[in-house]
């Protein structure tokens, strides 16, 4: 397990405070850490199935793997999204923590610049494999330009549409819809008899964030400019939050319940006949285990602008979608934790991990296993190829999430109250998250 380091970068705390509900520094120590504690490792996994328990029954096997092949014990905890950000955050505060984890890709460039986790320098990727075995674009959103990663892809995703086969039948609907008119077009005549079109996670800050920050590029805008100062509240990342946020005030199209979903609700509703479309990363794992069967859903890419077609700027519809590994730099078996890292990103693990939770493998050679040419998968991988970019890659990016994602949730609120949604509440509500930026 991890030592408490007594060292503290100040940077820290004006970096992470509005994120963080513990913080006061992370460990600056660049001497790296030990090898004192050899047969154990500490482990926190990012939550990637239908629940927590799925989860552990997916890993314990390939930890023991692991164990009595190297005689290191992993004592494994998987951490739920609602947490995982913060408990990080935390860990590096207080130098308590694990000595590898699972991270959002989005989060990398924010816990870089704690100094807490381990750079993948040359010397490091060398030790599992070498830099040249992950696809390009996934090692892009593992740190800020220019530095060493600050962590190593293990699942990429990207986002697609996920449709009810059934739902669109009866409704004589016969091909989901490619741009977002078709979708409050269709959403309408989907949304009835208690049943509605599409899902939304409205209080998972993450979710809204991925969203929303989809519609900014498609409305030609960004969150930050080339500076790497805040432009929340510009007019079109107003259009475009406003946009996404209509689909429940204005369309009608997705249930006011949907404001308060923030632990994958949608997926169970969707799974249930309740909900006729998702915008999801790789869910088929998790519809399958809420009672679905392979047919019964259909995958196209997200919805781009009227007369346009999955592309690059304003024909973007995904964020670049992943779970990266990253490694605490003051662990004290750094041998064994490069160890965990090269197994877990080994052909073998890669395939079977990658193919339990529905997710692309980032190793190159493990992609062209067969079982990654399923249509979900060849979906989500051409989007990934041509239609993805990543999330701003700035240190302030966890601070993002935090105050838009929350402006989005609370517009949310607003919508299924009945409370009207203008231009004028939604920029008040981003002006607001900037300025919490600034503080």
């Amino acid at each position: 397990m991890r030592r408490t380091r007594a060292a503290a970068a100040a940077v820290t705390v004006s970096l992470l405070a509005t994120a963080a509900t513990a913080c006061g520094g992370g460990s600056a120590d660049s001497a790296g850490g030990s090898d004192t504690a050899p047969k154990e490792l500490t482990y926190w996994a990012s939550n990637q199935g239908p629940d927590i328990t799925a989860d552990q029954a997916t890993l314990a096997p390939e930890l023991k793997k692991f164990e009595q092949r190297t005689g290191i014990k992993v004592k494994l905890e998987v951490v739920p999204w609602s947490d995982l950000l913060n408990r990080i955050l935390a860990a590096t505060a207080s130098g308590q923590g694990p000595d590898v984890l699972n991270i959002g890709n989005t989060w990398s460039s924010s816990l870089q610049a704690t100094g807490a986790l381990l750079p993948w320098n040359a010397k490091n990727f060398q030790a599992i494999g070498g830099r040249e075995r992950f696809v390009e674009s996934a090692i892009g959103s593992a740190g800020a330009a220019g530095k060493d990663p600050a962590a190593v892809p293990l699942y990429s995703m990207s986002y697609a549409l996920y449709y009810n086969k059934k739902m669109f039948r009866e409704a004589g609907i016969e091909k989901p819809p490619a741009t977002w008119d078709e979708m409050v077009t269709v959403g309408q005549r989907l949304s009835k008899d208690g049943k509605w079109a599409l899902g939304a996670e409205g209080s998972n800050l993450s979710n809204d964030i991925h969203q929303v920050f989809v519609l900014s590029k498609q409305h030609g805008a960004a969150f930050f400019d080339a500076a790497g100062k805040p432009t929340f509240d510009t007019p079109a990342n107003v259009e475009a939050v406003k946009q996404y946020v209509d689909l429940m005030a204005k369309d009608k199209i997705i249930a006011p319940g949907n404001a308060e979903y923030d632990k994958n609700q949608s997926l169970q509703d969707f799974a249930n006949g309740k909900t006729a479309m998702v915008l999801w990363q790789s869910a088929a794992s998790s519809f399958k285990a809420h009672g679905m069967k392979e047919g019964d859903w259909g995958v196209a890419p997200v919805p781009v602008p009227a007369g346009g077609a999955p592309g690059t700027g304003k024909n973007t519809n995904s964020m670049v979608a992943g779970i990266n590994m990253a490694v605490f730099k003051n662990t004290d078996n750094m041998d064994g934790a490069l160890k965990f890292v090269k197994f877990m990103t080994s052909d073998e693990e890669q395939t079977l991990l990658n193919k339990t939770y529905g997710s692309v493998p980032p190793v190159k050679t493990a992609q062209a296993d067969p079982a990654f040419a399923t249509e979900d998968l060849t979906v989500l991988r051409n989007t990934l190829a041509t239609s993805a970019a990543p999330l701003p890659q700035v240190p302030e990016e966890s601070q993002f999430e935090t105050a838009v994602g929350t402006a989005v949730k609370e517009l949310f609120a607003d919508a299924a109250a009945g409370r009207p949604v203008t231009t004028d509440s939604v920029k008040a509500k981003l002006t607001k998250a900037q300025q919490q930026m600034s503080n």
